[in-house]
């Protein structure tokens, strides 16, 4: 294999759809037997005929090779291939056609928790997990000060696991996974789980798998993740190769066929965030929703770099205030503010807050945010004197990629946050 860490050649996975014929128990075939002698004899003959069973080729076709060191991006929409992609490169399913030569150790990151056992504890969890991920006892002992250090979970390190939270037991899961020391690693959408803050720490670490040289292959459908940590990314769609080149070029592609899932952060359709904690709710103030939508006021699924943008933010007051103000502010994850936009200082348009619900818009004429993702925050103050309220992170927006200088490459926030609408003189 020479340099390359895996290659794939014509490799295909067909699954069956629906069953080949029915199946009883020993007691119930007896059972109709002698309740009913003829139903064999008529029913003989009556299972579906090979040729009339569905099949479908979730892969196919798939032809690829991979050098040690490399880390691969791979998107598509739900039911493009990318899981059963791993799965096979994972060795979990065998595929129906083709081969894969792999040159290394593997370690998967498929479903964060399997192997987790309810009735153990945290610190239990810990040896079982990692010896399934495929570790010695004497290399989780060498990183479980590691492992209990990253998912925070120490007090609660000899509690049974059913008693944790869903983001205590995700924490924990993550942390043993991440800690696998293969030479080829493989990862299906595990970075979106958690809160906001765990989320980058997730990103750091795999930042540092990266840098370690090892080979990565990493499914998402946040863009901006997979345009930050991957070089080269592979489009899937119908169980096939439609694209494989430099990441910018291959999602710009994939967003031009209108192959990308709607971007939706909450279970709310038209928001990024809405409210539904009732508790909030008896305050004098709360922010009720954030919602985006483009200039000519439709709904806004995909935020890209240098679109024009609404940022609409409905806020309750309790109280009515002749003179008050909006504030929005956009961070990136690691709590650098990039934009402070106010309704009062900035456009000395002090606003009038009725009782009840109030809702204004920001509107953005280019957004210069490289990809990524970026912290939404909102406030309501009087000016110059007290801020009423602030509701913390909220809301998350991903921007994602656009070639805007016709370079070959999107900018991208491991970069720089700003991309910026310029350009240079020679004056020699």
């Amino acid at each position: 294999m020479g340099n390359n860490a895996i290659e794939v050649e014509n490799l295909g996975k067909c699954y069956q759809i629906g069953e080949l014929e029915d199946y009883y128990t020993l007691r119930d075939s007896l059972t109709d037997i002698i309740k009913y002698p003829y139903k064999l004899i008529l029913n003989k003959g009556k299972n579906k005929k090979k040729s009339e069973i569905e099949f479908i080729w979730a892969l196919k076709d798939i032809n690829f090779k991979v050098k040690h060191g490399e880390i691969i991006g791979i998107i598509g929409r739900n039911g493009a291939g990318k899981s059963t992609l791993l799965k096979v490169l994972s060795r979990i399913t065998t595929p129906t056609e083709g081969k894969v030569k792999i040159n290394g150790r593997v370690g998967s990151l498929l479903e964060v928790g399997t192997g987790f056992h309810p009735e153990l504890t945290g610190r239990e969890n810990i040896y079982l997990n990692g010896s399934i991920l495929g570790m010695s006892k004497k290399e989780i002992e060498r990183k479980f000060d590691e492992i209990v250090d990253f998912a925070e979970v120490e007090k609660f390190l000899d509690t049974p696991v059913k008693r944790y939270s869903s983001g205590m037991y995700v924490r924990l899961a993550f942390a043993v996974a991440a800690h696998l020391e293969p030479e080829i690693l493989v990862v299906d959408e595990v970075l979106s789980v958690g809160d906001i803050s765990f989320q980058k720490k997730c990103m750091g670490k795999m930042g540092d798998v990266a840098k370690q040289g090892r080979t990565i292959f990493f499914v998402s459908h946040n863009l901006g993740t997979i345009s930050n940590l991957c070089p080269t990314t592979i489009l899937l769609d119908s169980g096939k190769i439609i694209a494989e080149d430099q990441t910018a070029n291959v999602i710009e592609h994939y967003l031009k066929l209108g192959l990308v899932n709607e971007i939706n952060t909450t279970q709310y359709e038209n928001y990024i965030y809405k409210n539904d904690d009732k508790s909030q709710q008896d305050g004098d103030y709360y922010l009720e929703s954030i919602s985006i939508y483009d200039e000519n006021n439709n709904k806004k699924s995909i935020v890209q770099t240098w679109d024009s943008l609404a940022i609409r933010i409905s806020v309750y007051s309790k109280n009515y205030i002749n003179s008050g103000s909006i504030i929005l502010r956009i961070k990136s994850l690691d709590g650098v503010v990039l934009f402070l936009l106010s309704t009062e200082p900035d456009y000395h348009l002090p606003i009038e807050l009725s009782e009840g619900l109030n809702t204004y818009e920001c509107f953005i004429e280019k957004l210069p945010l490289s990809s990524g993702d970026y912290i939404v925050e909102v406030g309501i103050a009087r000016p110059n004197i007290e801020v009423l309220y602030w509701s913390g992170e909220v809301a998350k927006i991903t921007v994602h990629p656009k070639d805007v200088y016709n370079s070959g490459l999107a900018p991208s926030s491991s970069r720089c946050f700003i991309a910026a609408k310029h350009h240079w003189r020679d004056y020699r």
